[in-house]
């Protein structure tokens, strides 16, 4: 049965279910109400993405995301430096931020291991990680990657290729469940897990 929506909604809200977390209702929501929303704040709200395209790129250390070669944090003569905290994405970096608990620097890998998606080591930032190593600074190194089949093996071949190269490596606690992701933790379930982190 062919939907009742005119061409152009429709493509808005085909394009609309693309994002992460935004199944077809969702999908039908948002496109009501940019429909409905003034002109001037659907083009803000374009020209939020469009803007946030073109200016951010990968911090030069850390791989987050920055607006200059290197982002707020490893760029912050506060922060621990001595202490790095492995995440998979941007988005774990700043739950882990959010928690308030963690004052080291970050290291984002860019995903994680999964063979069926053909994503080895050698796609992520962990040469880049190991580099991070070697001026004999580095005393700790937390992974903090989900707790799901890809997370671990992920956080069993950094424990294996870092344990030669730095005193301490980590992970952060389960206090997380099983299966479920950093970014929709709360505050002190993160504080917990990280405080609470075993040795690899």
């Amino acid at each position: 049965m062919a939907r009742p929506y005119a061409r152009p909604l429709a493509r808005l809200i085909e394009e609309l279910e693309r994002l992460p977390g935004i199944g077809p209702k969702s999908a039908q929501r948002l496109a009501y109400y940019l429909i409905e929303a003034p002109a001037d704040e659907v083009a803000e709200l374009t020209d939020s993405i469009l803007r946030a395209k073109a200016d951010l790129k990968r911090c030069a250390v850390c791989f987050n995301l920055a607006e200059a070669d290197k982002c707020p944090v490893c760029s912050d003569p506060a922060r621990d430096h001595s202490t790095i905290c492995v995440v998979a994405e941007p988005r774990d970096l700043i739950a882990m931020e959010n928690s308030g608990e963690f004052r080291g620097v970050y290291h984002v890998l860019g995903g994680v291991i999964s063979p069926l998606d053909d994503i080895g080591p050698d796609e992520l930032h962990i040469r880049e990680l190991l580099q991070r190593t070697k001026n004999g600074e580095v005393t700790e190194i937390i992974i903090a990657t989900n707790p799901v089949v890809e997370g671990d093996a992920t956080a069993l071949y950094l424990a294996k290729v870092l344990k030669p190269l730095v005193p301490k490596v980590t992970r952060i606690a389960l206090g997380l469940p099983v299966g479920g992701d950093l970014d929709y933790a709360d505050q002190v379930t993160i504080a917990r897990a990280l405080s609470g982190r075993t040795l690899l």
